[in-house]
């Protein structure tokens, strides 16, 4: 599902509000997401999982065209880890869990 996807399901599911209240409902949702990663925070959703950030040390990597050796910067990944509940969904085939 990409964005516009998204915005289109809430905005049929909620046809009281107009299509650009629901466009600015979603852009606050992802910039609060963003901003509380950006500042090394955690973000919990119960029942759909946890996103965090998790630093990756520099390495020494390998170029796949030559083999050559290229240093690599420490960086920054965003980590999610699904809720039990949506684990669940995909894993055990109970359609009580859905």
């Amino acid at each position: 599902m990409i964005r516009s996807e998204l915005v289109t399901a809430l905005h049929r599911d909620n046809p009281d509000l107009p299509r650009h209240a629901v466009e600015r409902i979603v852009d606050i949702f992802f910039d609060a997401i963003a901003a509380q990663l950006e500042r090394g925070g955690r973000v919990e959703l119960r029942g759909f999982g946890v996103m965090s950030i998790r630093p990756r040390d520099a390495r020494i990597g390998r170029n796949p065209r030559n083999g050559a050796r290229v240093d690599v910067p420490p960086s920054r990944a965003i980590h999610f880890k699904p809720g039990k509940a949506l684990w669940r969904r995909f894993n055990t085939g109970d359609p009580d869990d859905r």
